[in-house]
């Protein structure tokens, strides 16, 4: 299988982690030979219920039952998705009311992008140094990153960027600017929050010169910091949110959410402002539904903050300098890059999942399920803190 693996199906790197995957449950991820890893990771924030949660299998398991595609996105109505979409607008400020359901985080951002457009009559995006937005050519226009965007020039024209936090550089925000595109907590730049009411300052700017303000939520949203979207700690509210990664545990999808106005101008003056075959699809709303209920419905975004709690009791040693983020978006920063490696790649051979952040080589990932248990949380953190003890014994001068 792995030989197949590597000849048949592209790869991102040369070298992937390459388990082999049997099944999943809960907090756990099950190899071939039946060894279990207990997950940090998530799916990189997406398996917000964890894996085979029973609800999401069972609403999953119906709605494929009764119908799958039947047509593209905004033709139908079906009920999975407009029962989604109400819900959502339901946990949301009302000028967030109206929701277009698309395939992944990076076609959301798109969208999105394409609606500033319309809105402004404008074409420059502003977005910051460090940034992930996603990879196809516009949102990767967005990263703040030349190293991973070269090879693929030339990308879209008028992108500016702005540091991250900065207070001067918000006044690079002018009336040229059709939308300040930001994620809410900067992720791929090691889980950094925005501080000194940052965002609300973006937005004043942004109001200021009649540019919109995107939040990017796919990574903090649907309760992974201790609120159901991380933009609701900062007191401010974007003009257009955009949501993905853990709004289904675990299956594909994105959507972008706006004011009924302003979504209305993708109708008309060319229709089909944004047009996608499987955006909506019953099977997988039937999935963020379900999310959305077991969120909204119990205390698992409450108990968020609690397990935070326990992560910074348990991760104390002198080769951890910090940890960053909020909730269960967390990020412990080591001494080097070398420690990174060490923890991501014998904590697997160990069985338990960690993973690295695209810019900060200092960064280990530690996002896991929303329903993770405190005493899974207490066995994985022995666990680092033992391949830490062993790395300083292997490394002492």
């Amino acid at each position: 299988m792995q030989e197949d693996f590597l000849k048949y199906q592209a790869q991102t790197g040369p070298t992937p982690l390459s388990v082999e995957v049997s099944r999943a449950e809960g907090s756990y991820i099950y190899d071939t030979s039946g060894k279990a890893y207990l997950d940090f990771v998530a799916g990189v924030s997406a398996n917000t219920l964890g894996h085979s949660h029973p609800a999401i299998v069972k609403a999953v398991q119906e709605q494929a039952a009764s119908y799958m595609h039947v047509m593209v996105y905004g033709e139908y109505i079906q009920k999975p998705a407009v029962d989604y979409a109400k819900l959502l607008a339901a946990h949301l400020p009302s000028s967030l009311s109206t929701t277009y359901l698309v395939n992944s985080g990076t076609e959301a951002i798109e969208g999105a992008m394409k609606l500033a457009k319309r809105a402004t009559g404008r074409s420059e995006f502003i977005s910051a140094k460090h940034a992930y937005h996603g990879n196809t050519q516009g949102t990767m226009s967005l990263m703040g990153y030349e190293e991973r965007k070269k090879a693929y020039r030339p990308l879209l024209p008028d992108i500016k960027f702005i540091e991250f936090n900065s207070q001067e550089e918000i006044q690079k925000i002018t009336r040229k600017t059709a939308a300040v595109v930001l994620e809410t907590i900067q992720g791929g730049a090691g889980f950094l929050e925005p501080t000194n009411d940052y965002l609300q300052k973006v937005k004043e700017r942004c109001e200021e010169v009649g540019a919109l303000l995107i939040l990017d939520e796919i990574q903090p949203g649907f309760g992974r910091t201790g609120k159901l979207f991380g933009f609701m700690h900062y007191n401010v509210v974007p003009d257009i949110l955009v949501i993905g990664k853990g709004m289904a545990s675990g299956m594909p999808v994105g959507a972008f959410v706006s004011s009924y106005d302003r979504m209305a101008l993708l109708k008309e003056s060319p229709k089909m402002g944004h047009i996608t075959t499987f955006g909506g699809h019953p099977v997988i709303a039937a999935a963020a539904l379900q999310t959305l209920k077991e969120l909204t419905t119990s205390s698992i975004i409450e108990e968020t903050l609690k397990k935070e709690k326990e992560f910074r009791k348990h991760l104390v040693h002198p080769l951890i300098k910090e940890i960053r983020g909020r909730g269960l978006m967390l990020a412990i920063i080591v001494e080097n890059p070398e420690i990174t490696n060490y923890l991501v790649l014998e904590g697997m051979k160990r069985g338990l999942i960690l993973f690295w952040l695209l810019f900060e080589p200092k960064a280990v990932r530690i996002t896991p399920p929303l329903t993770i248990s405190n005493e899974e949380i207490e066995k994985g953190c022995a666990l680092i803190l033992a391949l830490l003890n062993e790395w300083e014994n292997q490394n002492v001068n």
